[in-house]
């Protein structure tokens, strides 16, 4: 049987600001995030299984997906814990406003790194994370791939 790759997106609003960036992004600011999970495997074959014929059945991987990631990130602002921001974001908590404290800086690249560890752990055994791309503006993504990080 052949190896497939099935594809699910999904899209959540978040904001951010990079500490110590000495560009605009250091401030406040937010992204309409496309996030592109895909994943490998091999369609079950057992002609009894409910779920023949497939590598994981989408509302599955939505499942995950939704739980692990945009139901936690979106309409959130994300700070990385380590920085002054700390002050910021206890203020924001205070008048009511969902606020992560990540311990990364919260680009694009280590977003998608957080999304890879927390995809995977939940994947059943037969599946594997095959790559991720989070589209931060419509020209401006960063990708992981399982491949360069074996």
């Amino acid at each position: 049987m052949s190896n497939i790759r099935i594809t699910k997106q999904f899209s959540f609003e978040t904001g951010h600001a990079l500490y110590g960036y000495d560009g605009k992004c250091k401030n406040v600011h937010g992204h309409s995030y496309k996030l592109s999970v895909t994943v490998i495997g091999t369609p079950i074959t057992d002609t009894n299984h409910v779920k023949f014929g497939m590598v994981i059945d989408f509302s599955d991987l939505k499942k995950i997906v939704k739980e692990e990631i945009v139901d936690v990130f979106d309409h959130a602002t994300v700070f990385n814990k380590n920085t002054p921001h700390v002050e910021l974001a206890k203020e924001l908590e205070n008048r009511g406003h969902n606020v992560l404290l990540v311990n990364y800086q919260p680009t694009s690249e280590m977003m998608v790194i957080d999304f890879s560890n927390k995809i995977t752990k939940r994947l059943p055994n037969h599946i594997k994370l095959h790559s991720l791309k989070l589209q931060e503006t419509e020209t401006s993504f960063a990708e992981w791939y399982a491949s360069d990080n074996a």
